[in-house]
């Protein structure tokens, strides 16, 4: 049997294979933007061919698929949402507009504001009220309920989001709009903040239902086609979705949860690497995940990803649990261009799959980063994609005269500048995700995957100072890869607020309790595997206005000692995030967590490769290292294990190159791995 894991990029959607003795196949396809279900059938074709299958045959023996999807992301970059209307307690419309009364870029004078979500005449008020405790102060007025329901049904509306004043202590009033709706307007979309986030902080939470309604009838939409299309094509199993938090789940519960999925494939990415560390045994790691549009960087600490429930895409507040990974606008699309001080900057704009980079022959213009790497010998033009898709040298070259003459430089300046001005960027945001953070770089190997990141990570391991730096044989589809690694996972919450050695320890175990309950029996309704339990918190100190995400997996929920345990984990977390923790303060506890994790079978691991004898290169290669000098190539599948490769050099797959600068050790490890020594 197969399990297959789908990665949909801005250029590529990537696809993996692996057979039940864990060998892998993988390959990258166009993604098609307009519709991303052409491109995963596309790739299913390619992936059926190159076993030797037709794709029913193929599909037949598949026992789980697995998928990372941008449509939700797409449409709240693009705004192309769904037409929402939203229905909240009478006197709180605007609580979408007001935000949390800051602005991105608080100095910045001239900042336009961003247009709110949901346009004002769609946001109406009802007539309930609720105190914080979920007593009822002011009845659902079911007048003023139809007449706002009747205002939104005039004006068309997809979808409604339904976000009352404290529903995360009483979801009654909601639930009782939600049945109303399900009679006025059968056939709309409807999101209840109760069930997206069911957590004190309304901004938060009526940001968060927002966006679950605007991007929710377009994910049913994409994902009811996919479905579709894969039962047409003969799959008859299950197919999962991965979320924002790194977890699988049906697409039932992905519609329900759309703007869980606003992070859908850079969390593939973040668990594969997280799988990767696993082994490896290397438990400090950045991440770094450079694709066709952007670049995705994370950190790995003691072998664990980090989860944040503060996170904004496209300047919109999602309060879910999700990995905490930076995104740039940097990858090998990005368009390099002049300013208006004639200084060359490269992104965030990308060139995407269509029309594409120069390089690619498919209309486009405008110099990439990889129409540079490919100028400057980096890339070869009549092997990329393993040779089935030749790379148009002199459309780079020409792309790069145009930049050159804006910036009045020669065309291999031009691309050298593109190289290092994008390198500078993304070092700049490792930086963020690390040193802005008190966490010291140096202490972590750089793990590069991506198409693209290849031949970038040995020049950003310099910049920052790095000394190892290790490159996948899956690096190219890494995130695909990692959705296999993942389970089943569904996550319930609930606020209570409290100073944790002013609560009841048996209250508090007795919440924890309900709240694993409820988990696991969801779970349970999805499969009938083992179910595991994961218990966490957030919490901050009373001064704070922000929690963080606190691990109690470790604590016996039993012991007497249980609010002094959470006391210290607490503080343990904030000195490992903060460099700094205050005994002499009383933490807070805000929200409940308990994730159940209904664990798959066993993740793919890579087979050891061939040893014995090194592998001579497959010849030589002019690149620009400030001048022109000899490279050897390598075939990176033909690489044995304890391999030894010195820079300069380039290592070659049909779906990434590896650049390995003078000064640079490769060692090819038992799974076929680049494990890098980096030179000064």
């Amino acid at each position: 049997m197969y399990r297959i894991g789908i990665d949909i990029g801005g250029t590529f959607t990537d696809l993996v294979l692996v057979d039940d003795s864990g060998a892998v196949s993988f390959g990258k396809t166009p993604s098609n933007p307009e519709d991303q279900s052409i491109g995963v059938m596309t790739g299913l074709s390619m992936m059926a061919e190159r076993v030797g299958l037709s794709l029913d045959a193929l599909l037949a023996e598949t026992d789980r698929i697995v998928h990372g999807t941008t449509v939700a992301t797409n449409a709240l970059l693009e705004r192309k949402g769904a037409r929402v209307g939203l229905l909240t307690t009478e006197g709180h419309r605007d609580v979408l507009e007001m935000r949390e009364g800051l602005k991105p870029e608080r100095y910045n004078l001239r900042l336009p504001r961003q247009a709110a979500l949901i346009p004002r005449h769609l946001r109406l008020g009802v007539r309930e009220r609720l105190r914080h405790t979920g007593e009822v102060e002011v009845a659902l007025d079911t007048a003023s309920l139809d007449a706002a329901i009747d205002a939104l049904k005039d004006a068309n509306v997809e979808a409604v989001a339904v976000c009352y004043l404290h529903a995360y202590a009483n979801a009654a009033h909601e639930q009782a709009t939600r049945a109303r709706l399900a009679e006025k307007l059968p056939d709309v979309y409807v999101s209840l903040s109760s069930e997206v986030l069911p957590h004190i902080k309304e901004y938060e939470r009526v940001s968060t239902t927002a966006v679950n309604a605007y991007v929710g009838p377009v994910l049913e939409r994409y994902l009811s086609q996919l479905e579709t299309r894969l039962r047409d094509a003969g799959y008859s199993g299950p197919a999962l979705i991965t979320l924002s938090h790194g977890g699988v789940t049906p697409i039932v519960e992905a519609i329900r949860m759309a703007a869980g999925t606003v992070l859908s494939g850079p969390a593939g990415g973040l668990a594969g690497a997280r799988h990767a560390s696993d082994m490896l045994d290397v438990g400090q790691m950045i991440t770094f995940d450079m694709g066709g549009t952007s670049s995705d960087i994370s950190l790995i600490v003691d072998g664990e990803a980090t989860l944040s429930a503060d996170r904004s895409v496209a300047g919109e507040k999602i309060a879910l649990s999700s990995l905490d990974i930076i995104t740039l606008g940097a990858g090998g699309g990005s368009i390099a261009w002049a300013n208006s001080g004639g200084l060359l900057e490269v992104g965030p704009h990308s060139a995407g799959a269509v029309p594409g980079p120069a390089c690619y022959g498919r209309g486009g213009t405008e110099a990439t980063v990889t129409d540079a790497n490919v100028a400057l010998g980096y890339l070869d033009p009549s092997s990329f994609l393993g040779g089935s898709d030749n790379l148009d040298l002199a459309a780079a070259h020409t792309a790069l005269d145009k930049l050159g003459e804006q910036l009045g430089i020669e065309q291999i300046a031009a691309a050298e500048g593109v190289f290092r001005v994008v390198n500078t960027q993304m070092a700049e945001g490792i930086r963020l995700a690390t040193v802005r953070r008190g966490v010291d770089p140096r202490r972590f190997a750089l793990l590069g995957f991506g198409g693209a990141a290849g031949l970038h990570v040995t020049s950003l391991a310099r910049i920052l100072d790095l000394k190892r730096v290790i490159v996948p044989r899956v690096a190219s589809v890494l995130s695909a890869w990692g959705m296999l690694t993942t389970d089943l996972r569904y996550e319930v919450t609930r606020t209570r607020i409290g100073e944790v050695s002013d609560l009841d320890r048996n209250e508090v175990r007795a919440l924890f309790d309900e709240l694993q309950g409820e988990a696991e029996a969801a779970v349970s309704g999805w499969f009938d595997g083992q179910i595991r339990a994961e218990r966490s918190a957030d919490m901050r100190y009373g001064e704070q206005i922000f929690e963080i995400d606190v691990d109690l997996r470790e604590l016996d929920f039993a012991a007497d000692d249980l609010l002094a345990k959470m006391k210290t984990a607490f503080e343990a977390r904030h000195e490992q995030l903060y460099t700094y923790a205050l005994p002499d303060r009383e933490p807070v506890l805000v929200n409940a967590r308990v994730a159940a994790i209904g664990e798959l079978s066993a993740p793919p691991t890579e087979p050891p490769i061939d040893g014995g004898g090194d592998v001579a290169p497959m010849g030589t290669r002019s690149i620009y290292l400030e001048k022109w000098v000899d490279a050897a190539i390598y075939a990176f599948a033909d690489l044995k294990a304890g391999q030894s490769i010195s820079g300069p050099a380039i290592v070659e797959a049909d779906t990434t190159t590896v650049l390995l600068l003078p000064g640079d050790t490769a060692q090819v490890t038992d799974m076929g791995w680049l494990d890098i020594a980096v030179g000064k």
